[in-house]
């Protein structure tokens, strides 16, 4: 199944590119397609909202919209770390909705040929939480791990989000 990844036309690298921002969460490196992303800001105050999911941090006034803001860490079930300077939200558009993602710091924007991408071993894609992780691509003795924020996130939390912003 194709996501809705950036696709170049390139003869430089014979054939099908894929654009990716990639960013940093304990240590591990992941990508997300460059077109989900709006912007990436450094940490705001963070309004909280009561009775919301544990990786709900709150929500932000961005230019006058509201915006969940979720972690990232909480939601990978990673042990969590104070933010630094490093520290990012990543503002993406996840199934019509804007939503920040805390991040423990934005890369840079790599080009990648769609043949590098290998799908997930089975082992770990068949957690339920894994749902969204659409491939690892093992490039320069790196791996980095591919996500579809699309399936991160079930239709009843989907629902909630949107109540909440």
């Amino acid at each position: 199944m194709e996501t809705a990844l950036t696709k170049v036309k390139s003869e430089e690298y014979g054939g099908e590119l894929i654009q990716l921002v990639s960013f940093n969460l304990e240590k591990e490196e992941y990508g997300i397609n460059v077109l989900m992303v709006r912007e990436i800001i450094r940490m705001l105050n963070i309004t909280r909202v009561p009775n919301t999911p544990h990786y709900v941090e709150g929500v932000i006034n961005l230019r006058g919209k509201v915006i969940p803001i979720i972690n990232l860490r909480k939601k990978f079930d990673l042990m969590e770390n104070d933010y630094d300077k490093r520290t990012r939200i990543m503002v993406m558009e996840v199934v019509g909705e804007l939503m920040g993602f805390i991040v423990d710091e934005v890369s840079e924007v790599i080009r990648i040929s769609e043949k590098e991408i290998q799908p997930p071993p089975p082992v770990v894609s068949s957690g339920i939480e894994q749902e969204c992780m659409a491939g690892v691509i093992n490039q320069a003795n790196r791996l980095l791990v591919l996500l579809d924020l699309e399936k991160m996130f079930t239709a009843d939390e989907r629902r909630l989000f949107t109540n909440v912003g």
